[in-house]
């Protein structure tokens, strides 16, 4: 059991290598006031002056102090293969392999490494020093020195000291795998123990907190800690030590620590003798050694999952920013196949990585053809746009200065064509949505299919480039094409589609209905005869139109009867006033129109014009709605998938640009370096912790 700690300070030194701070490890970390005698409990267990001393805050940095013990044969060893003379030495990490003999050198390096970083203002600094200490006379254990707690601020400390001292408290003791030393010393009152009270916060139940009471020997005369050593005043769980520390004249006068615990021990004899066997430093470090070598027992299945889940997702990692290249030819045309073959992936529904929060890609092309494209054009009203005056001043435009017998054919194909016109605006804007679409998926491509490419940010410009300029050339030579569809359905009014006819058909039965109900309606004062003969003119008039070949619309046009009635309304010119004697009249001088009702012709007209319309005009959107995707498709988007590879080789893969192309971001290859270091400290941490289970030392 006692080999566990040696794993922890193997996995410390493991980690220390890369300077992370991602796996919490088992350590005791020491918390208490300033001058509360922690820098002496800490001198007291390493055995040897260390510590910066003085007045004020004097640790102003976290200390990680790593005892190690070594036996005499592991002394010799070491000493001959580093040349040193001595049983007992140190190690910075900062300084890398150099090893101190002489103590008081380490104490130095100490305060110079501490004002490096945190300046001669007495500021602290979050950043720790790494201390190894081996000796025959010291346990293995894991220690954390830190500034002591203050509530004002002294010269020229931050304003906020007592802020930033809590926090990097916090910070260190609110690790699970932690063992709290809460500090305090015996001449105050443990009820106002700021050590105590930090603790408690991250640590209610006090399963990891050790209290240690301090300078027993400063008490007042007349009285003891013992009320506080039992646990009478505040209970600790795992328990209160009582320790005598060196002071400030001792530490002058070079008592040594070995001096001093043996005058602790008499005094404790001496004062407190029935607790004199669970006090003073050789009890505590014993008591810490035995809770952290059980506490590492309890935390290292945990590290071992941690350990490797983080090894994977370094690996991972480290996978994603990719090898550095040796091939730059290889490795250009390889980016650029995987990247058009990404995009051409994306559009086809079969990428590698599928989004789940919007649609995208060729998802959404299908999206925008028939869901707001299709939708667009079913929201054109037919007869938008067209009142009842503009088809009958169509009407009348078309016969010219004679009265029409019939409906002029051109009137409709004017009015056709106009509301025909209102579909290219839609299909133009479908187009400039899919181009739109297409320059997302270049984003979607490097965003999550070709990481890779943030490797080389001058080549990921560079194609973002190439397939942007290819889109924009196709975009123009599309949108002409669907001028030409709509341009198509403009050139030439098929009145012959067969939808058409037969909608017309429909129409002349609805209006040969209408007739006979009316034949059936005249009032008896009119001669049957005349009405039969002016019903088999009017049947007459419709054979002869259907045979004459000209289309059943025609005939529409020529049907109709005078005693229709009808409710429209038109702009009526009101007569002009009778003009007074010695005044002209001039005829260009056009009132304002009125309100009146459409004659029975006209209503009939219009009504057939706008049924026509109507007819025309869904045909027409119907075959603007089939045939504009399918431009889009083969002009704009099969174009692109077919010609993108053959672009970007074209483009960029020329023996001038692979240097320019291919280098990394000033960022990556350190990133790599980091990625790797970690990695192999992780599996070299996982080897440590299997060698414990073949060990079976857990």
């Amino acid at each position: 059991m006692e080999a566990l700690i040696p794993v922890i300070n193997k996995l410390q030194d493991v980690f220390n290598t890369v300077g992370a701070d991602i796996i919490q490890l088992p350590q005791i970390v020491v918390v208490g006031t300033q001058s509360s005698g922690k820098s002496s409990v800490l001198e007291s267990l390493v055995g040897r002056d260390v510590l910066p001393r003085g007045t004020g805050i004097v640790t102003r940095r976290p200390l990680i102090f790593q005892l190690v013990h070594v036996d005499p044969e592991d002394r010799r060893k070491t000493n001959e293969e580093n040349g040193i003379d001595g049983e007992e030495w140190g190690k910075f990490l900062h300084t890398k392999n150099k090893i101190y003999t002489n103590f008081e050198e380490i104490r130095q390096e100490i305060e110079a490494e501490t004002e490096r970083i945190s300046g001669m203002n007495k500021g602290i600094s979050d950043e720790p020093i790494h201390l190894k200490v081996f000796s025959p006379n010291v346990v293995n254990l894991t220690l954390v020195d830190l500034p002591g707690i203050t509530k004002v601020p002294v010269g020229d400390q931050p304003k906020d000291i007592e802020i930033q001292i809590r926090e990097l408290i916090v910070k260190y003791i609110s690790n699970p795998n932690s063992i709290i030393l809460a500090v305090t010393a015996a001449n105050t009152d443990m009820a106002t123990s700021e050590a105590l009270k930090v603790a408690r916060e991250v640590d209610p139940d006090g399963r990891r907190t050790l209290a240690v009471v301090t300078k027993l020997d400063l008490m007042d005369a007349g009285t003891d800690a013992m009320d506080i050593l039992m646990g009478r005043v505040i209970p600790v769980k795992l328990g209160i030590i009582g320790v005598v520390n060196r002071s400030q004249l001792d530490i002058n006068q070079k008592k040594s620590v070995a001096d001093a615990i043996r005058d602790e021990y008499a005094f404790l004899q001496k004062k407190y003798p029935s607790l004199a066997n669970r006090s003073g430093t050789k009890y505590l470090a014993r008591t810490l050694n035995r809770l952290l070598m059980h506490h590492i027992r309890d935390c290292l299945p945990e590290l071992k999952t941690r350990i490797n889940v983080l090894a994977a997702q370094y690996q991972s990692l480290l996978n994603s920013y990719g090898e550095p290249v040796e091939n730059q030819s290889a490795t250009l045309l390889q980016l650029i196949t995987k990247f058009a073959a990404e995009y051409c992936h994306t559009i086809e529904g079969t990428a590698k990585y599928i989004e789940t929060a919007e649609l995208c890609g060729g998802a959404r092309i299908c999206y925008i053809f028939h869901e707001t494209f299709g939708r667009t054009l079913e929201s054109v009203d037919p007869l938008g746009g067209l009142t009842t005056i503009d088809v009958l001043t169509a009407i009348r435009n078309a016969t010219g200065p004679r009265p029409a017998l019939f409906v002029p054919e051109v009137s409709f194909e004017l009015l056709v064509k106009r509301q025909v016109k209102r579909l290219e605006e839609p299909s133009l804007r479908c187009v400039e949505l899919v181009h739109e679409e297409m320059q997302r998926i270049i984003q979607h491509c490097s965003n999550y299919s070709t990481q890779e490419l943030l490797r080389f940010p001058k080549l990921h410009d560079a194609i973002v480039e190439v397939v942007t300029s290819l889109l924009r050339k196709r975009l123009p030579v599309t949108n002409d094409m669907v001028h030409n569809l709509v341009a198509i359905e403009l050139a030439y009014i098929n009145t012959k589609h067969p939808d058409f006819a037969d909608a017309c058909g429909l129409m002349n039965h609805n209006i040969e209905e209408q007739r006979r109900n009316r034949m059936r309606d005249l009032p008896s004062a009119v001669p049957r005869d005349k009405a039969a003969a002016a019903g088999a003119q009017s049947a007459s008039s419709s054979d002869q139109t259907d045979s004459s070949g000209t289309g059943n619309w025609r005939g529409m046009l020529k049907r109709g009867e005078d005693g229709m009635a009808g409710d429209r309304t038109v702009p009526q010119t009101p007569l002009l006033n009778s003009p007074q004697k010695g005044h002209a009249v001039n005829l260009l001088d056009v009132p304002v129109p009125v309100s009146r009702k459409l004659s029975a012709r006209e209503q009939r007209d219009c009504e057939v014009i706008e049924r026509l319309i109507k007819s025309y005009f869904l045909i027409v959107r119907k075959n603007i709605q089939d045939s504009v995707p399918k431009a889009v498709m083969h002009f704009l988007v099969n174009h692109v998938k077919d010609c993108l590879q053959s672009e970007l080789v074209g483009q960029l893969y020329k023996s001038v640009l692979l240097d320019d192309l291919l280098t990394e971001s000033e960022d990556m290859a350190q990133r790599r370096n980091e990625a790797a270091d970690m990695l192999k400290a992780l599996q070299k941490a996982s080897q440590v912790i299997a060698e414990i289970r073949e060990t079976h030392l857990w």
